[in-house]
């Protein structure tokens, strides 16, 4: 069994309207959202073997906020190809994982994110479908199981959506 995890950047902060928008940091409220997602996945033991983390900033930040948060030490690859990643982008990404690895977690951007979790999920919890079918908030998990061997087969439609979550769901 592989399991997935996808944790979209925290809320960015747009204050400043010249800076690029792969330089764009968090804002205060995605500070705050980050080392609380991280503080969940610790709660619920929801550590990843390796993380695959967009080399934007936003990201960056939410993953070295998150990791603090779930005060654990884990292998992490920042990649440009996460930066915007169309869903095949990040399927080709997932089948070139090492099968030793169990546990994943991509920390990336809408669109992405969003059309990809919608392709994968074929099964899981009505509720938690229909909100991530409506909606993939800004620092919010998608968990993903999949009966699959092998990371090179992955299908869509062929994962079980365990869990999403998203800030909000914390308070």
């Amino acid at each position: 069994m592989k399991r997935l995890c996808l944790l979209r950047h925290a809320k960015s902060d747009r204050s400043d309207p010249a800076a690029a928008d792969f330089d764009r940091g968090l804002s205060p409220r995605g500070r705050e959202a980050a080392p609380a997602m991280g503080r969940y996945l610790r709660r619920q033991k929801l550590v990843p073997d390796i993380v695959l983390c967009s080399s934007a900033r936003r990201a960056r930040e939410t993953w070295e906020l998150a990791e603090h948060a779930l005060k654990a030490d884990i292998p992490v690859e920042y990649s440009e190809h996460l930066y915007l990643a169309a869903p095949p982008q990040i399927i080709r990404l997932l089948r070139q994982l090492p099968e030793t690895v169990g546990t994943t977690l991509l920390v990336g951007h809408n669109p992405g994110f969003h059309v990809l979790a919608l392709q994968l999920v074929g099964s899981g919890d009505a509720a938690a479908r229909a909100r991530l079918q409506a909606k993939y908030p800004t620092a919010a998990l998608a968990v993903i199981d999949f009966e699959a061997p092998r990371w090179r087969d992955l299908a869509e439609g062929e994962g079980m959506l365990e869990r999403f979550v998203a800030p909000r769901d914390l308070d």
